[in-house]
């Protein structure tokens, strides 16, 4: 006996959906690519990235911007805009990633074209502030339940509460 299938019952196309197309803006990792083109010394014009003269003695080197972006971008990706994390798990994971990068940098300094404290700080506190707001994005469920919410039509707005901790143990 051969299978035959039912042709008149067709799978259902998937259709564009509107929580489709938010998932498809989401798009952390762009955020990444464009610090990496920062930390080289260039500037988006017109939609192409040029060399600035005035940033050639600041710039990293092509492979520290490159690791220090692919660093951070774990951190910067859908699946991490879409994840509970709970302020444990964001701290303990912002304090390693900084703590790598300045690992990184210190190791492997020549490469990287660092030549003072203040490169070493600044590629930190960009590491730290780009990690920082993503990793809080998801933070009680923020990107997950608004994608969900227009599934649903239920999109709205909530006070945190009162007596909350935010992710440096202090009341909100």
């Amino acid at each position: 006996m051969q299978y035959e299938p039912d042709r008149q019952q067709a799978v259902p196309l998937a259709l564009p959906s509107e929580r489709a197309d938010v998932m498809d803006k989401i798009q952390p990792a762009k955020v990444v690519e464009d610090i990496r083109m920062r930390l080289l010394g260039k500037v988006e014009v017109n939609g192409e990235w040029v060399p600035q003269p005035f940033m050639k003695q600041r710039a990293l080197s092509e492979v520290g911007a490159w690791e220090v972006s692919l660093l951070m971008l774990p951190a910067s990706s859908q699946n991490t805009a879409m994840t509970k994390l709970n302020p444990n798990q964001i701290r303990a994971r912002l304090l390693n990633l900084a703590k790598t990068a300045q690992c990184m940098c210190l190791r492997n300094w020549k490469e990287y074209n660092i030549k003072g404290i203040d490169q070493l700080k600044f590629v930190h506190e960009i590491v730290f502030t780009n990690s920082l707001a993503s990793l809080n994005q998801p933070e009680g469920e923020g990107m997950r339940k608004f994608v969900g919410g227009i599934a649903n039509g239920n999109i709205g707005y909530a006070e945190t509460d009162e007596g909350s901790i935010n992710l440096f143990r202090q009341k909100q």
